[in-house]
């Protein structure tokens, strides 16, 4: 059986669209569900417009996915750049996150034009210069800082009892957290949680097909209605998204480049930081492809320094091919590159 599926590989391109239309189009809204409040989250942690983490996803999936060099990989904003773009908004504005931003922006332009060199000086390479241990112990901080930071945000505490903490401080801070939480929010948080962790171990195959996101959705959305967190729940518990269509502009600056040690600082972090983890997730993506793919490095390093360019000049986050929405993509069957083209659909029609 092993040895079939090796042999099989999916089409790509619009043959591969035509092949896997119903596999790709699952998955692409099963990962939909789980990256929408990802993109809003990690754009709102970062001080950035929440709806600059949607355009960045769409970028990445209606111009990169055509011509990455990885197919199974979702590219979009990432809870690991959160620490260095929140940084770069707070060093650039000196109090001021709107002028941080815009300025933020402009480092992340050159950042994106040097990933495209990367990808032609053929330096997509050095991912194979990390073994295996590395990219688990990757994943596997990755993982514990996304759970430090969102502690809070799931028992919804004030943003400011757990502002300027690392990740060992905030687990340590888990007494003071659970002492200030929101009981409604934290409720809903935690039955939220149970669903995801339970449902894959549930018996029935025929429940075991509905998306737990999606039940998450259903169970959640109705709960806060009937809450009326919108008038109920202090501000900074809620998200204001926006319309995609007023925030789309040119908001880069380069007016940081009068502060040259800052801005080469951060362009220096920006072109580096995101290119290892891009790197080092696709890797670990090519892993868990059932037809044992190799994804071409260099070519998905320029895609994704194209994404970059174009997502910083319109004032998205920062892209990489994203760890968490990568593996659920393969996971939920995705077989080719169609899958992140469809989840960005979802984003597109919501927004606008």
């Amino acid at each position: 059986m092993k040895s079939t599926i090796n042999k099989y590989v999916p089409a790509d391109g619009l043959a591969g669209l035509k092949e896997n239309f119903k596999t790709d189009a699952i998955s692409g809204f099963i990962v939909f569900l789980l990256a929408l409040p990802l993109s809003l989250g990690i754009a709102k942690a970062s001080d950035f417009p929440p709806i600059m983490g949607l355009i960045t996803a769409i970028i990445g999936g209606i111009i990169v996915s055509f011509f990455m060099g990885s197919r199974l990989t979702i590219k979009g904003p990432a809870a690991g750049l959160i620490v260095i773009v929140a940084g770069a908004v707070a060093e650039f504005g000196q109090g001021d996150n709107q002028l941080g931003w815009k300025l933020a922006l402009g480092a992340m332009v050159v950042a994106g034009i040097i990933q495209i060199l990367f990808g032609i000086l053929k330096l997509g390479k050095l991912a194979d210069f990390f073994p295996l241990s590395a990219i688990h112990g990757m994943l596997a901080t990755i993982g514990i800082i996304i759970i430090a930071k969102q502690i809070p945000v799931l028992l919804n505490d004030n943003p400011a009892l757990a502002k300027g903490l690392g990740p060992i401080e905030l687990l340590m801070n888990i007494p003071k957290f659970i002492l200030n939480l929101d009981a409604k929010a934290s409720i809903i948080g935690v039955v939220s949680l149970a669903i995801m962790m339970g449902w894959p171990y549930l018996k029935n195959k025929t429940i075991k097909m509905i998306p737990a996101p999606l039940v998450v959705l259903l169970f959640a959305i109705p709960c806060e209605l009937f809450m009326d967190f919108a008038h109920t729940e202090p501000p900074y518990a809620l998200v204001k998204i926006g319309s995609l269509v007023d925030s789309l502009n040119i908001n880069a600056s380069f007016d940081g480049i009068s502060q040259t040690g800052l801005f080469v600082k951060y362009v220096i972090m920006f072109a580096l930081v995101g290119t290892l983890e891009s790197l080092l997730t696709v890797k670990a993506i090519d892993l868990l492809d059932p037809f044992k793919r190799k994804s071409n490095m260099n070519k998905d390093l320029i895609a994704v320094g194209i994404g970059n360019t174009i997502a910083a000049f319109l004032g998205g986050l920062p892209m990489i091919s994203e760890v968490a929405r990568s593996s659920s993509n393969v996971n939920n069957g995705a077989k080719t590159r169609w899958a992140n083209f469809f989840m960005v659909f979802l984003f597109y029609f919501l927004c606008c």
